[in-house]
């Protein structure tokens, strides 16, 4: 699995991120670059979670993760990737389009 996070609006979120919120978030970059999909999937930690009616572009469904209690992480899976779009400190509004 390889993780992209190259997304503009992801870039964009990054660097808004206060110090905690960006500690969490390398530390979950860190676990998710030891893990294969099958174990991404298995988490009881990373809870990935489809969202509901939201899909890329390609058609490729939109999934959030979670960081922290609070804050979540929006991608999509797209063959070998693991593509970030974006990041919700607030969890809630990753749920919305």
């Amino acid at each position: 699995m390889k993780i992209d996070l190259n997304f503009p609006g992801f870039q964009k979120d990054l660097f808004k991120l206060e110090k905690n919120d960006l500690y969490a978030l390398i530390k979950t970059l860190r676990t998710l670059s030891r893990m294969d999909f099958d174990q991404l999937r298995g988490s009881p930690g990373l809870n990935l979670e489809r969202t509901k009616n939201m899909k890329t572009r390609k058609g490729n469904p939109i999934y959030s993760i979670r960081i922290t209690r609070s804050f979540r992480a929006v991608l999509s899976i797209d063959g070998d990737y693991l593509r970030f779009i974006s990041l919700h400190p607030d969890h809630d509004s990753a749920y919305k389009k």
